[in-house]
């Protein structure tokens, strides 16, 4: 099985890009909604919930984890892979500053998260690890995530929220946008109506989704241990808020939810 955690049900939107790239495989994915969100508590409660969700996926079977929360991608990654070096761990930020480097051709990138994401630097640091004449903006924008929870795709408010959110990163001639968030990829459609038709935005989650399937591919002994089928299993640490609207709008179904808080 491939374990996948988030704070909660933003996480389904990289099961959708795992389903994509790899229909076959089974999922084990545990949304710790009765703490979320994490995107605004400190590193050290990020860090020690990210520990005890991947020892409890471990425990699962699980032959990878995927830490599909941005913000425990930002501060717990480096820690999990430290603690947990016998299983493959993949993190949000790492493929899509990749991909983004290999998008812009005028080295502007802008990103935009949880203000734990983009307090954390976690984005700024690979992407100047990687290619130090880049130029980066970044910009919290909290406020996306219950506008998606709430369904609120398509409403006129929504579109105000994120004109006042990212006309400065437009400002700024970028020409990639980075969705740190895993809720964000809800709103690509009218983000791309903000942000304008020649900024290339990168969805982090089908990024991961693609390394993912090549990793696999170059490993066939972790390949092969991993279980096949459409068994998939959802857990949740408390009753997700408005799951229905958001598996409808990940997966055209309501997922049936396991309430089981571990912790």
């Amino acid at each position: 099985m491939i374990g996948i955690f988030d704070s909660g049900v933003g996480g389904l939107t990289v099961v959708k890009e795992i389903f994509k790239y790899l229909s076959d495989y089974q999922i084990t994915y545990f949304g710790d909604t009765a703490r979320l969100p994490y995107g605004t508590k400190g590193a050290n409660f990020v860090i020690r919930y990210s520990k005890k969700i991947t020892r409890w996926l471990l425990k699962k079977g699980v032959k990878i984890i995927v830490v599909a929360c941005n913000t425990s991608s930002a501060w717990a990654s480096d820690s999990l892979k430290k603690e947990f070096k016998n299983i493959p761990i993949f993190e949000m930020i790492s493929p899509a500053v990749k991909e983004a480097i290999k998008t812009t051709r005028n080295k502007k990138i802008g990103i935009i998260g949880t203000p734990g994401t983009i307090k954390s630097g976690a984005y700024k640091k690979k992407l100047i690890k990687l290619d130090s004449d880049l130029k980066f903006f970044s910009t919290a924008c909290p406020l996306f995530v219950p506008l998606v929870e709430e369904g609120w795709i398509d409403e006129k408010v929504t579109k105000e929220i994120i004109k006042k959110y990212l006309l400065p990163l437009k400002e700024k001639n970028i020409d990639t946008l980075i969705l740190g968030c895993t809720h964000y990829p809800l709103l690509k459609e009218a983000i791309a109506e903000v942000i304008g038709k020649k900024v290339k935005i990168i969805n982090p989650a089908e990024s991961l989704a693609k390394k993912l399937k090549e990793f696999l591919e170059n490993r066939p002994e972790v390949k092969n241990k991993i279980k096949k089928g459409s068994k998939h299993k959802f857990f949740f640490s408390d009753e997700p808020y408005n799951l229905g609207k958001i598996s409808h709008l990940c997966f055209n179904k309501r997922i049936k939810p396991i309430i089981k808080d571990p912790f």
